[in-house]
């Protein structure tokens, strides 16, 4: 009974700390298209809503994503024995999801395609990491499991 008082707390609290996450994260996208990197972004408001839908297509996509790459990933990484494979699907992942989103984001733009892709989505990942972790906003939980531990089964 006592999960069903501490969820609601719980998931307000992550859903303020995203809420702060989010100006973060568009600045963060703003540096990468700063940087030499092929990224292009028009203004802050396209940046905030790359952000977003950064975050949304994490959120829904993730979980799809590693289905699809489950096999592939099982041979090459002989069922996870080998660390360093599982590391190179996860940014694949990630990459895929940048580049979608910059694909669905009028004013989000890979100028050089792939490259743009991997280098905008490998400097955006490690400087949010490094930023939200200094502002002490990083969240090792994504939604989907928060969510998942905080609803009761029965």
């Amino acid at each position: 009974m006592t999960t069903l008082r501490t969820a609601p707390r719980v998931v307000v609290g992550f859903s303020l700390l995203w809420l702060l996450q989010w100006p973060v994260r568009a600045v963060v996208l703003l540096i990468v298209a700063a940087l030499p990197l092929g990224v292009e972004v028009d203004s802050f408001g396209v940046a905030l809503l790359s952000a977003v839908v950064i975050g949304l297509l994490g959120t829904l996509l993730v979980l799809p994503l590693k289905a699809l790459l489950a096999l592939p990933w099982a041979i090459t990484s002989l069922g996870g024995l080998i660390s360093p494979i599982s590391w190179v699907y996860n940014w694949v992942i990630t990459v895929i999801l940048f580049a979608l989103a910059a694909w669905l984001i009028q004013g989000f733009r890979l100028r050089n395609g792939l490259v743009s892709a991997v280098l905008g989505a490998v400097v955006y990942a490690v400087l949010s990491a490094v930023i939200l972790g200094g502002l002490g906003l990083e969240v090792s939980a994504t939604r989907a499991a928060l969510l998942m531990s905080t609803t009761p089964l029965g």
